[in-house]
């Protein structure tokens, strides 16, 4: 069965851009960008807001000596992508769709009809799948940095019990933490 999933690259206190909209100090390097390669292998679909379409769009094209670069590049491309937008007017990459609502029962039937995992980007997009509760797995990948503000990873005000489910350490420094969201059990009918 696939998943739902949302992965962030973040400072340690938690932002995946800093207060004047900047995430150099994010860039991975080859081995943590292998490890994001290895886990964005299984996914068949991306869900992306405007803003995360804009700077993933790059891979569509983009063709660099590095391996993890191609590798990357190849997932993207072998990817379907939604992007949800209501200002953006066309999207410009394959396999790419626009869409003008989110709807979080719809991302959870896509989800569970798809063959491969469902990867949900950007963190205004995903806050709204976390707070519909319809995200099965978080990853964050947390640089030893702190940026004192920006953009945050994860929503205020959504509270969801977790279960670590994987984690390494980076050369950099930087670590990777893979959760699943607990689900309540339902009650006996």
């Amino acid at each position: 069965m696939s998943r739902l999933v949302y992965s962030a690259i973040a400072s340690l206190d938690g932002y995946v851009v800093d207060a004047d909209g900047s995430f150099a100090w994010a860039a991975p390097d080859a081995e943590m960008h292998q490890a994001v390669n290895d886990a964005e292998r299984s996914t068949g679909t991306y869900l992306l807001g405007r803003r995360m379409y804009e700077v993933l769009s790059v891979w569509d094209t983009m063709d660099g000596e590095e391996p993890e670069i191609r590798d990357y590049a190849q997932i993207w491309r072998a990817a379907d992508k939604v992007v949800y937008s209501t200002t953006l007017d066309r999207v410009t990459t394959a396999r790419t769709r626009l869409e003008r609502r989110f709807d979080p029962a719809e991302v959870r039937r896509l989800a569970d009809g798809a063959e491969r995992d469902v990867s949900i980007g950007g963190p205004t997009l995903a806050a709204h799948a976390l707070r519909a509760g319809v995200v099965d797995e978080l990853h964050l990948y947390l640089h030893p940095v702190l940026v004192g503000g920006g953009t945050a990873a994860l929503p205020e005000t959504v509270r969801l019990d977790l279960r670590l489910t994987t984690e390494r350490r980076f050369a950099s420094g930087a670590v990777h933490l893979g959760y699943d969201v607990r689900r309540e059990a339902s009650p006996p009918g």
